[in-house]
């Protein structure tokens, strides 16, 4: 699907299509079997690869060490990224660094893109993003008890975090939480602080086990208590109150960034499922693919992977031209509709495997464990659907508080 790609941007994502296949393909299985830390040094030495490619954090300006590509033309890389669970990681453009990434251009103080946003663009560190609690519902992000009180210079954090994504072995946080508790909207209530992670009180209890897997590094989803955590006022992120607004501006453009790593994974799953029909021999001697359910599955697959394609790339396109608050019923759609994709896709994938697609010799079984969670994480699939059905609703005069 050649649809709204330039010559210039065929041949960058043909030549990362490429990289991926010939140089992270092969370490796949020794990253799913060793876990993170153990492949380290060969995953540090790819990066240089990326580096000396010139292929580097294709998501930030060029005056960052990056591509400078627009959200529609990044996009299709981090389609081709998607397509191995480590791509992401190795072009310095996996979640959350590259959400606050974006933060600290738009927001950031010079003193704070010095310090935080110049080594994260140049991957010599990580960081993470706390603003899920267990105590409240997590689909609604002015629900929090985390409160960071001013007492002279300082803001004293205190309260309890969970599902921080990739706080084990980051350097800070950028942390929700309610500086204003009076304030006449709930939406102007909370504050985003930078919150170095060496900093007394900030407490890393454990990482959350997802499935049997509790991650490590940079794919682990932490349990965070702040306790008396106290850090300078210069780290409050924008303005103080703004928080709501800029976890907004954060998640629109982070949901084209997951749903397009969503639909590299499912096209990655697809060539799997694919090869295994081709080839797998079934007792009767007949190849699997000559079953008409598979068939169906191959059939249904293609058409699922295309339309959520072109319905991010529109959406895509459309915050690139008018700003992603113009867009929220076009993010919401894709947001559903491409998690529903991905499970479906996946789970062909897996049985068509049979015994081989529950284990960790291809990357299926990691993307169903790790993956559930996207009809999850940024909005459940409910309330996405219903902002949409609201909004249509409207249309017609329906009094959407029914």
């Amino acid at each position: 699907m050649q649809l709204g790609v330039s010559a210039r941007m065929e041949e960058l994502r043909d030549r990362i299509r490429r990289f991926i296949r010939d140089e992270v393909f092969p370490l796949e299985h020794q990253y799913l079997n060793s876990g993170f830390r153990e492949i380290l040094p060969v995953l540090s030495a790819k990066r240089r690869r990326v580096q000396e490619l010139g292929l580097w954090a294709p998501h930030l300006p060029e005056a960052y060490g990056g591509l400078g590509l627009p959200l529609a033309e990044f996009a299709h890389i981090s389609e081709e990224l998607g397509r191995s669970p480590i791509g992401h990681y190795l072009f310095n453009c996996q979640a959350p660094d590259v959400g606050n990434m974006e933060l600290l251009i738009a927001h950031g103080t010079p003193e704070q893109q010095e310090r935080f946003l110049l080594p994260l663009a140049h991957g010599a560190i990580r960081s993470c993003f706390s603003m899920t609690e267990p105590e409240f519902a997590g689909s609604n992000p002015v629900l929090l008890g985390t409160t960071a009180i001013c007492e002279g210079d300082e803001y004293v954090i205190n309260g309890h975090k969970w599902f921080t994504s990739s706080a084990d072995g980051a350097a800070f946080a950028i942390v929700m939480v309610v500086t204003d508790p009076q304030a006449a909207s709930p939406h102007q209530r909370a504050s985003q602080i930078i919150v170095p992670t060496d900093t007394p009180g900030f407490n890393l209890v454990r990482n959350i086990s997802i499935m049997g897997d509790p991650g490590e590094d940079y794919a682990s989803h932490a349990e965070i208590r702040y306790e008396n955590c106290r850090v300078p006022r210069s780290n409050l992120l924008g303005r103080a109150g703004a928080g709501f607004a800029l976890a907004q501006e954060r998640l629109g453009p982070g949901r084209i960034h997951h749903c397009m790593r969503w639909i590299g994974i499912c096209e990655r799953a697809f060539d799997l499922m694919c090869q295994r029909a081709a080839t797998r021999e079934l007792a009767s001697g007949r190849l699997l693919g000559s079953r008409q359910t598979i068939q169906h599955w191959i059939a249904e697959s293609r058409a699922e992977i295309n339309a959520s394609r072109l319905l991010v790339l529109d959406a895509a396109a459309k915050i690139d031209a008018v700003g992603v608050h113009a867009a929220r019923e076009d993010v919401s759609l894709i947001k559903f509709f491409v998690a529903r994709t991905l499970q479906r896709v996946l789970d062909r994938a897996i049985q068509v495997h049979g015994a081989l697609g529950i284990t960790d010799d291809t990357p299926l079984a990691y993307w169903y464990r790790h993956e559930r969670g996207a009809r999850i994480y940024d909005g459940p699939d409910e309330v996405h659907k219903a902002v949409v059905a609201r909004r249509i609703l409207q249309g017609y005069g329906v009094d959407v508080g029914m």
